[in-house]
């Protein structure tokens, strides 16, 4: 039997295999998995912003993509995984709205993308796959037995990375 872990908005959840973790409803949230393959052990950060530096409430570390990532590799990294065994995958990033004018504040989807893609790099972990943008929301569960991440859309339907 597997445990099943559900990552609410703002959050981290880390599991090892036999482990699914999953979180509901990416709109313009990304779901950032880490893996450590050698280990079987996955990590789900589910970011709602890119940026802890431009908010004042800013004391959820899991809530933004420059501080969530970090945080959740270092959990990671205390479970026995090794940071030269960790990929990552993402999803999400979507533009829900269409606005009138081409306001760049409005475009958190994609500034959330963006962050997250800095801070992977940042850290030297690489994005094997991703599944980011449109303007549709998105559920994921992460397989830590194989390293699957399913995605589930509607209008777009099901499929894996």
């Amino acid at each position: 039997m597997r445990n099943i872990i559900k990552v609410g908005m703002a959050e981290l959840g880390i599991i090892q295999e036999p482990g699914i973790l999953t979180t509901l409803g990416l709109g313009s949230c990304v779901g950032v998995i880490l893996y450590d393959r050698v280990v079987k052990t996955g990590g789900l950060a589910h970011i709602m912003l890119p940026s802890s530096k431009q908010i004042k409430n800013n004391e959820n570390k899991a809530k933004f993509a420059d501080t969530g990532i970090q945080l959740l590799l270092d959990r990671m990294l205390t479970t026995g995984c090794n940071k030269s065994s960790i990929i990552a995958k993402i999803a999400g990033g979507s533009q829900m709205f269409l606005f009138q004018n081409d306001n760049d504040m409005m475009k958190i989807g994609q500034k959330n993308v963006v962050a997250t893609k800095e801070m992977l790099n940042l850290l030297r972990i690489p994005i094997i796959a991703e599944d980011t943008g449109g303007n549709y929301g998105r559920t994921i569960e992460f397989h830590t037995t194989d390293g699957r991440l399913v995605i589930k859309t509607i209008g777009h339907g099901v499929h894996e990375i």
